[in-house]
């Protein structure tokens, strides 16, 4: 059985910084693409950004292309993502997901896995 598990999250002045970690277990992580994905209070979750399995292929979303970087751990079987210039728009819980396909994709249905989240709150 798969289990995701976010961590890294809190309270951050506009500017500052963060960085997530997501872990996972229950199978071979390196395999498989992971994603991360965030929801804000009263707004549909989105896409942030995504990272390929064996193959290091990354993808972001426009709102924070040149701000966050994804990457990933296969020896410990986690991914992370380090959030720079942060913004009061970036406000909002924070889920890992994986996929079950090596891949990258940008859409919740693309993604079999989902922790729990981590809060992000960025204060301005």
């Amino acid at each position: 059985q798969v289990q995701l598990v976010e961590s890294g999250g809190g309270l951050v002045q506009a500017g500052g910084s963060l960085r997530l970690s997501c872990a996972a277990s229950g199978r071979t992580f390196s395999s498989y693409a992971m994603g991360w994905f965030r929801q804000a209070p009263g707004k549909e979750r989105e896409f942030v950004s995504a990272i390929s399995g064996a193959r290091t292929f990354t993808y972001y979303a426009d709102s924070v292309k040149g701000r966050f970087t994804i990457s990933r751990d296969n020896a410990k079987n986690t991914v992370a993502l380090q959030m720079n210039s942060l913004k009061s728009e970036d406000t909002a819980v924070y889920y890992c997901a994986e996929r079950t396909k090596s891949s990258i994709a940008t859409m919740k249905g693309d993604y079999d896995y989902w922790g729990q989240g981590t809060q992000v709150t960025v204060s301005s």
